[in-house]
C-alpha cells in the first residue's frame, strides 16, 4: 500500500507514470511516558522515519517524481538540508532521472552521503540556509537553470512545488483515520512551512468530504534562531517574516518567507497558533524519545514534541484532547547528534572484565 491509495485528492499523475518505494501507511504510537508525565492522556507519534528514505518528504518525492516522469523531464536540480534531497535522490534513481542538489551550508555529512549513495549530484553552497537574500539568489539562479534545459526544479514548498507537496497532505489523511477520536491538535515543525500547510489543507479535504466534523488545531513549531512564522502567528501579525537563521537543527534552517505567508493564515483559521523551542531543548527530547518511548528520531522531529509538552504543563492543552507530534525522520539522518544522544564509545573488554 502506497500514498496513491489517495490519488484522487492530490495532484493528477497519470497511473502508468506513478513510481512508489512503499511510502505512506506509516504507525502512528501512542506515548506511554513524556505524555503521561506532561498530563495528557492521548498523545500521539506519527513515525514518519518509516517512510522508504527515513523521512516524510518519500510523500513530497514520490509525486513529484512521477509528475517529472509523466512530464518527461530528463533531470531534477533541487535545493535541501537532507530528508528533501535524499528523498528526491532515491525517486530520482527509480526513475532514471538525473538529480542535482543545491545543499545548505549546515547540512550534516549523513544526510550528504545518504543522496550520493542514490546518485545525486551535489554543491554545498557557502550561506546557504543561514543567509535569507542569498537564499532566495540560490533559488532564483536553480529556477532560471531548470527553465534552460529539460529539467524540473523540486523544492518541498507549495510556492515552488505544489505538485509533489500535495503529496504530503496524506499525512492528514492517515491520521484522519488511524486514531481512535479526531484530532484536536496537530503539532506541526516548519522550516519554510511546507508541512503545516500541507497538513492543514490535507484535513481540511477530510472535512469536506465529511471524514471529520472539524478542523484540529494545527500548531506551528520552530526553532527560536528560525522564528520566520511561529513568532508572528504567536504575536497575532499577518504575514511571515525573513531572518537570519540561527539554529543548529538540521531541516529547519530557513530563512526565508516561502509558504510562510499561507501557514499563518491556515493555522490562524484552525485555531493553532505558533510555538518557538530552543535548540537544547530538541536535544534533550530527542534523547527522551529514543529512552523513554523506543522512538529513534533526528532533531528536527523531536521539534514538534518539545513544543506539545510545553504547551501541556503551561495548560494550553486541555488533558483529554488527542494531540498528534510529527516525527519527520530518522536518528541516522543526523549522526553529530545521534553521536551525542548515544554517549561514550562502546568498550572493547575480555569476557573476565565484563562488569555485569
Amino acid at each position: 500500500m502506497s500514498l496513491w491509495r489517495w490519488a484522487d485528492r492530490i495532484d493528477s499523475v497519470p497511473e502508468k507514470s506513478r513510481l512508489s518505494l512503499g511510502e505512506g501507511n506509516t504507525p502512528v504510537v501512542r506515548s506511554r511516558r513524556l505524555g503521561p508525565d506532561a498530563g495528557l492522556a492521548n498523545l500521539w507519534f506519527k513515525v514518519e522515519a518509516a517512510n522508504p528514505s527515513g523521512s516524510y518528504k518519500d510523500r513530497f518525492a514520490a509525486v513529484a517524481v512521477s509528475k517529472m516522469v509523466a512530464e518527461g523531464k530528463q533531470a531534477c536540480v533541487a535545493t535541501s538540508s537532507g530528508n528533501t534531497g535524499a528523498a528526491l535522490a532515491a525517486y530520482c534513481a527509480r526513475a532514471g532521472i538525473e538529480c542535482r542538489i543545491a545543499i545548505v551550508e549546515g547540512a550534516p555529512s549523513g544526510k550528504l552521503l545518504q543522496m550520493q549513495a542514490y546518485g545525486a549530484q551535489l554543491i554545498r553552497v557557502r550561506g546557504f540556509g543561514v543567509d535569507p537574500q542569498l537564499t532566495t539568489r540560490v533559488f532564483e539562479y536553480l529556477q532560471q537553470l531548470a527553465s534552460q534545459t529539460n529539467a524540473a526544479l523540486e523544492i518541498s514548498a507549495y510556492c515552488y512545488s505544489p505538485a509533489g507537496m500535495s503529496g504530503v497532505e496524506t499525512i492528514a489523511f492517515e491520521l484522519a483515520e488511524q486514531l481512535p477520536s479526531p484530532p484536536d491538535h496537530v503539532f506541526c515543525q516548519a522550516g519554510g512551512g511546507g508541512l503545516t500547510l500541507a497538513v492543514a489543507r490535507g484535513f481540511q479535504k477530510c472535512v469536506e468530504k465529511r471524514e471529520l466534523a472539524c478542523m484540529p488545531k494545527i500548531e506551528c513549531v520552530q526553532p527560536r534562531g528560525n522564528a520566520t512564522i511561529a513568532a508572528p502567528l504567536r504575536e497575532g501579525t499577518a504575514q511571515a517574516v525573513a531572518v537570519n537563521c540561527t539554529t543548529k537543527v538540521s531541516g529547519l534552517q530557513v530563512p526565508s518567507v516561502l509558504d510562510g505567508d499561507e501557514v499563518v493564515r491556515a493555522c490562524r483559521a484552525s485555531g493553532g497558533t505558533g510555538h518557538l523551542v530552543e535548540d537544547g531543548e530538541v536535544y534533550e527530547t530527542q534523547r527522551r524519545l529514543a529512552r523513554e518511548e523506543g522512538l529513534f528520531c533526528e532533531p528536527a522531529a523531536a521539534v514538534s514534541v518539545v513544543a506539545a509538552l510545553r504547551a501541556a504543563r503551561n495548560g494550553e492543552l486541555a488533558p483529554e484532547k488527542t494531540v498528534v507530534c510529527l516525527l519527520t525522520g530518522s536518528a541516522f539522518k543526523d549522526s553529530p547528534s545521534l553521536a551525542n544522544m548515544a554517549g561514550p564509545e562502546c568498550p572493547l573488554l575480555e569476557l573476565s572484565e565484563l562488569p555485569w
